[in-house]
């Protein structure tokens, strides 16, 4: 099916000779006039309560996620990542509320594809990247609050008129309390274990692209501050070879408090810019120990046989690491490389033993270069019955 279909980043390349990425300045940038009174707030609610950025593992209220929009991104891959994404919405709306945000002239369609256990809401967006457009939502004050980090399109590289004001349209829709971070990010940058260690990658936020002029100290301490975080661990990342400029989300995951899984290149696969990632990931967190004084343990996480997926192109990502864990479940791709489906399906079962491990294919979306946890964002809380 993909052997004639242009790779998103080919698309994305033609839009901006197009001139269209001028198209998606962010209406919530950085100095937005709210952003003083959102200040006080978030002031506020840290000297009552403290803020805590919880780990994916903790309950949910609900999970969103996006209808992808635009043809000019996916070509004529839109239809097959639209049931892509319907496939992953039907799935998890079977352990926790599922909300899908949809432009309103694509709403009913939508609604017909993720079927009647899931909410399919109106509210503009352009593309299926959900984890990067919905605010983090951290706890502070026994209350749930959306720090907007003023998406931008990963730097300009695609259009995002709709889904740079994501954020604030959602936390107006749920009557969240916003927090305009005075930075710009997107949620595949963050990991945490909900305990004050927060994972990220060099290259996807000390980037011109995102934060001109900013040192990494500077958004370190301002990522503590947003985040309520102790300590912050720096990857190297690398820079300009997809899209995010390498988002945290695909190398790097927690599984509970000092335990982490670690993307790995198949065995045999030739050193490239991806793997040297890893190998020096490896070697910070092995160094490393996380808020509370804790050493790693470091898990390899096996990618699969690139000669045996089911899908494949240029941006096509293969990582297992890119899992989402829901209420009662983890949900990972499935390649089509049995045997390593298979091993990676083993070893979330391993570090999620009360979980239930679905695997879900989403080959489009692999070949737009990211997967179910870049599709999905959670929200804390209490679960929505």
């Amino acid at each position: 099916m993909f052997d004639f279909l242009p790779s998103r980043r080919a698309a994305l390349r033609t839009l901006a000779g197009a001139g269209v990425l001028a198209l998606g300045a962010s209406a919530c940038g950085p100095g937005d006039p709210e952003s003083s009174d959102t200040a006080a707030l978030a002031r506020s609610a840290r000297a009552e309560g403290g803020r805590r950025l919880p780990a994916e593992w903790e309950s949910h209220a609900r999970t969103f996620m996006s209808w992808p929009a635009l043809e000019s991104v996916w070509g004529e891959d839109l239809p097959y990542v639209r049931k892509d994404i319907a496939r992953v919405a039907r799935a998890i709306a079977e352990y926790e509320y599922v909300v899908v945000l949809a432009r309103p002239d694509q709403q009913a369609a939508a609604q017909r594809a993720c079927g009647s256990q899931v909410e399919v809401l109106a509210l503009p967006v352009d593309d299926l990247w959900a984890r990067d457009t919905v605010p983090v939502f951290v706890e502070e004050a026994g209350k749930v609050t959306g720090i907007d980090f003023n998406f931008n399109g990963w730097g300009n590289k695609q259009q995002h008129g709709n889904d740079g004001k994501v954020g604030r349209a959602l936390l107006s829709k749920y009557r969240v309390p916003r927090v305009q971070a005075p930075l710009i990010a997107e949620g595949g940058s963050f990991e945490t274990d909900g305990q004050g260690t927060l994972l990220i990658t060099e290259s996807s936020i000390v980037n011109d692209n995102r934060n001109r002029g900013k040192s990494r100290d500077r958004i370190e301490a301002e990522l503590k501050d947003l985040l309520g975080m102790q300590k912050v661990i720096w990857l190297a990342g690398v820079r300009g070879e997809d899209i995010t400029d390498a988002h945290v989300d695909s190398l790097v995951r927690f599984t509970e408090p000092g335990v982490i899984l670690l993307d790995r290149a198949f065995p045999g696969t030739p050193p490239d810019s991806w793997s040297r990632s890893s190998d020096q990931a490896k070697a910070v967190l092995d160094r490393s120990t996380d808020a509370r004084g804790r050493r790693f343990e470091i898990i390899d996480l096996p990618q699969p046989d690139p000669d045996r997926i089911t899908g494949y192109s240029d941006d096509f990502l293969s990582t297992y690491a890119n899992f989402y864990v829901a209420n009662d479940a983890v949900f990972m791709p499935k390649f089509g490389d049995r045997k390593a489906d298979d091993r990676a399906r083993g070893i979330l079962r391993e570090h999620f033993p009360k979980r239930d491990v679905v695997p879900v294919s989403i080959d489009t979306i692999a070949t737009g270069g990211g997967g179910i946890h870049c599709a999905t964002h959670d929200q804390p809380g209490k679960p929505v019955d």
